[in-house]
Order: C-alpha cells, then sequence, then structure tokens
C-alpha cells in the first residue's frame, strides 16, 4: 500500500512559529527596529485588511535582504544546530520517526522559507514543498519564486510534487486554516494531532 503523507511544519510538529525565531536568530537588533516598524501591518493582518504574502516579503527582506545566500544558508545551519530536536513536539517526532519508510513518501508542507525550513526537511527525511526564497548572484532579492506556500497553494504544490504518482492513501496533518485545502484533499485529515 503506497502512502503519502503530508506535514505541515510550524505548530504542527513544531511548538513556535519558526519564521519570527529564525529572523531574531539571524539578526536580533535589526529584528527588534523592523518588528516594530511592522506592527501597523501586522495589525492590519490580523484585521485581514492586509495581504499576509506582502507583509510576510516585507518583514522577511526587511532584514534579510541584500544577505548572501553563504551566510543565510550557514545561519539556517546553527538555527537548525540550536533548535532541534527542541522546537520538536515529541509525539510528531516519535510518529515520525516510526513511519515504515518502506512504501511511503513524506512532505514537509511549509508556508516558511526554504531556507531555514530545509534543515528540517532533511533531518525528517522528507522532501520539502515550501515558500521559495530569491536569490540572484547569491544575494537574497527579498522576494519569493512564486506564492506563499500557504491555503489552496499548498495543495498547488503538493500535486506538483508528486506529480502523477500513484497514492492508495494521502495522510495530513495541519493546525490552521492555512491547511484546511490540503486537510480537507487527504484521505485522512488530522487537525492538532500532535497538540
Amino acid at each position: 500500500m503506497k502512502k503519502l503523507y503530508c506535514f505541515d511544519f510550524d505548530g504542527t510538529i513544531t511548538y513556535k512559529d519558526t519564521m519570527f525565531m529564525y529572523l531574531r536568530f539571524y539578526d536580533s537588533t535589526k529584528f527588534r527596529i523592523q518588528f516594530i516598524k511592522h506592527v501597523p501591518l501586522f495589525i492590519l493582518l490580523k484585521l485581514k485588511l492586509a495581504e499576509t504574502e506582502k507583509v510576510k516579503k516585507s518583514f522577511i527582506g526587511s532584514i534579510l535582504k541584500g544577505q548572501t545566500q553563504e551566510k543565510i544558508e550557514k545561519k539556517s545551519k546553527e538555527f537548525f544546530e540550536k533548535n532541534y530536536p527542541g522546537i520538536i513536539r515529541e509525539n510528531a517526532l516519535d510518529f515520525i520517526n516510526n513511519m515504515d519508510r518502506s512504501n511511503i513518501q513524506s512532505l514537509l508542507v511549509t508556508a516558511s522559507l526554504d531556507i531555514w525550513a530545509k534543515p528540517f526537511a532533511d533531518a525528517l527525511q522528507m522532501r520539502l514543498v515550501s515558500t521559495k526564497a530569491e536569490f540572484e548572484n547569491g544575494i537574497f532579492t527579498g522576494n519569493f519564486i512564486g506564492k506563499n506556500c500557504n491555503g489552496k497553494e499548498k495543495l498547488v504544490r503538493i500535486k506538483e510534487e508528486i506529480s502523477n504518482t500513484k497514492f492508495d492513501k494521502i495522510i495530513a496533518f495541519g493546525d490552521t486554516s492555512g491547511d484546511k485545502y490540503m486537510l480537507k484533499w487527504a484521505n485522512e485529515g488530522h487537525y492538532q494531532f500532535f497538540h
């Protein structure tokens, strides 16, 4: 029986949202300044008066834009080493470690950027489906390649990733409204399963 497992990352298998953690880890001074500057935008976001993707791009870009890919990757590795496995929910880690991997494919599906999510996907032996950071000549442009990987986009990306592979069963795990399309589409959609 061929199974596909789709795991959301932030909040589902982790205790915390990794975006703020990573950006603070990357440059805490810049993070504090930009966080304060972005408060009005965060408020508009909460009131659903701003687009998530635009606010996210603006905030991430305010800290990482113009940084080299080399430095970002080095920081991502340090961030991973500092937070793994501590940030991962124990029961999620148990579940993942005890999966019979003989006939399954597992995806880590996240709105987080590939730059800091990739080391976690590698450690969990999953393929990463995420928001992609755009680099030009080894420098982060502050833009994403394609859309923010959330909501309907998660499903679009999953389908691209598996292309025409047929699975007997698709099992998905999520914890927010951003996962609802993925959870609905799966044969088994688990909401806040590891909480």
